[in-house]
């Protein structure tokens, strides 16, 4: 039985959360919500806050990372990591990256990570 885009999704987070957490980051929140708007991870990799934005396919690889991502879904990370900032009152930099987890087997992944993938100026 194929897996649901829910259960894949929550895979992809969980392989990226390890990954992060295997480079030194220290991860702050998963699935941090305000309103409808959702953030995947929200780590620390030194001085720095890093909103790491998840994506997982089955089997296939991206074909590019800049399709991963929506314009549409970049603003609603770039809103939601505002308000995080705003809750939290970070007082340092920012950065947004891309994980993309290509799902091959039940213990096989293939993760290509994308530092600053966008940007806040992408709005």
């Amino acid at each position: 039985m194929k897996p649901s885009t829910k259960e894949t999704g929550d895979t992809a987070e969980h392989v990226a959360r390890g990954y992060l957490e295997e480079k030194g980051y220290k991860i702050l929140n998963t699935n941090w919500r305000v309103g409808h708007l959702e953030l995947d991870i929200v780590a620390q990799d030194g001085d720095e806050l890093v909103i790491v934005e998840v994506k997982s396919r089955m089997g296939e690889p991206f074909e590019h990372p800049v399709d991963a991502l929506s314009d549409k879904k970049i603003k609603k990370v770039i809103t939601a990591a505002e308000a995080w900032i705003q809750f939290y009152n970070w007082p340092g930099e920012t950065r947004f990256d891309l994980i993309l987890v290509t799902i091959n087997g039940s213990n096989e992944f293939e993760i290509e990570h994308y530092d600053n993938a966008f940007n806040s100026t992408a709005m």
